[in-house]
């Protein structure tokens, strides 16, 4: 895999610049996405921590492991919040997981309720 460049991008609608790396691999092209910053509000509207991810959902599923079930979580620089429903179960350890991890692990699962936009911050 070789890295090719990288270019910045700024999305018109949302006003939000974030860059990608383009990558060649065998003679394709891979586009990776740069992390973003995700703050997880409260029901008054503290913003409480931050996840990070490539997406919102993978913010969600963080939080989400750490216990949070309502999970809004609004996207650093917008005024978007995406609104997801979160839970964790404890399960058996996968078969191919390394000898030092316990027999039982939290598996976190997400289901997005939709998004809203915020008037101000």
């Amino acid at each position: 895999m070789v890295l090719i460049g990288t270019v910045s991008v700024t999305y018109i609608f949302s006003k939000v610049s974030t860059s990608i790396r383009i990558f060649e691999l065998e003679g394709s092209f891979m586009v990776e996405k740069e992390a973003r910053n995700f703050a997880l509000r409260d029901a008054k509207g503290n913003e409480e921590g931050v996840f990070t991810g490539k997406s919102p959902r993978q913010a969600a599923l963080k939080a989400a492991n750490r216990g949070v079930t309502d999970i809004r979580l609004r996207e650093r620089g917008t005024k978007k919040v995406h609104i997801f429903t979160g839970e964790r179960k404890q399960v058996k350890k996968p078969k191919n997981a390394p000898t030092w991890m316990p027999a039982k692990i939290w598996k976190p699962n997400v289901k997005k309720i939709g998004t809203e936009k915020l008037d101000d911050l």
